[in-house]
């Protein structure tokens, strides 16, 4: 097509030349398409068209990163899974096996009472250094009890006794914020007066409560805890003498029950090991006969 400039006038006007208009209007005319016969049409052609589904791929991702991630995901959660599993799995096991060693704490103390006689314990009746009585009922409370049987003028194994008490004593209430009732027994009622016991246990542990009594009501109560004592016969008035006597200390858990001894050769801290044990293991016996009716009756046959 060619476009000429004529010159009139007015100023410069364009002019087209018609014949090539018409050759460009050709070449560019639409050529005309016949629809396709019902021969030749595809068999599927009426069906609807199914809508592809939204992908879930980010804009500039690939769908091998969305397999990786489920992938990866997967794999996540299983492994939560048996960390999860190895974690309840252990869990129920400390928790068996701590139940398990109480139950063997419990049945052993058990063994070790009499059947409807305790062996070890029982009724007595005695008074305190201000003269208050005490009896077996003052050991029923909220803590633990520790009795000793021994003697004001015992030269040196009541006093060695009586300090590692003191040790026991401070041992629990600062590692286990735990506190026992100590008492000490004499078996010299005939030199042990109430006066005389209390000024005697000024020299030990603040909390020891000491306890004195008539000679047949301390025969009672060392009878009852299976205490051996025996004084020189024919003792003059004013006559200094030994008292031989068992040498041990005696736990009582908080319903007044005899639960253990601790011997002379335990030390301080065997003492406190046995104690906590045993604290630790102690189930009031209205729970213990709920338990026995529970689903883990089993473990207490």
């Amino acid at each position: 097509m060619k476009v000429g400039i004529a010159r009139n006038a007015r100023g410069l006007t364009p002019r087209i030349s018609l014949k090539n208009l018409q050759v460009s209007s050709v070449r560019f005319q639409h050529q005309k398409v016949n629809p396709p016969s019902e021969e030749n049409k595809p068999a599927n052609a009426d069906a609807p068209k199914k809508r592809r589904p939204l992908s879930r791929v980010a804009i500039g991702g690939s769908q091998d990163h969305e397999r990786k991630y489920a992938k990866g995901t997967i794999e996540f959660a299983a492994w939560k899974a048996i960390l999860v599993l190895f974690g309840a799995g252990g869990l129920a096991t400390w928790w068996f096996q701590r139940e398990k060693e109480r139950i063997r704490i419990q049945k052993e103390v058990e063994s070790k009472r009499g059947i409807g006689k305790p062996l070890i314990g029982g009724p007595f009746s005695l008074v305190d250094t201000e003269n208050k009585p005490f009896t077996n009922l003052d050991l029923v409370g909220d803590k633990f009890s520790i009795l000793y049987f021994g003697f004001t003028h015992c030269p040196d194994v009541c006093p060695d006794e009586l300090d590692k008490l003191g040790e026991v004593l401070d041992t629990l209430k600062k590692d286990n914020n735990t506190e026992l009732q100590p008492v000490f027994i004499t078996c010299d009622p005939a030199r042990d007066s109430p006066e005389v016991v209390k000024q005697y246990l000024t020299d030990f542990h603040p909390s020891i409560i000491g306890l004195t009594g008539t000679y047949e009501n301390v025969k009672n109560a060392c009878k009852k805890y299976r205490v051996y004592f025996s004084t020189p016969p024919d003792v003059k008035p004013g006559q200094d003498y030994l008292v031989d006597h068992s040498i041990f200390f005696y736990l009582m858990d908080p319903e007044g029950n005899f639960v253990d001894v601790i011997g002379r050769e335990a030390t301080a801290t065997e003492a406190v090991e046995k104690i906590r044990l045993h604290i630790d293991a102690f189930v009031p016996k209205e729970e213990m006969e709920r338990r026995k009716d529970s689903w883990l009756s089993f473990l207490y046959k």
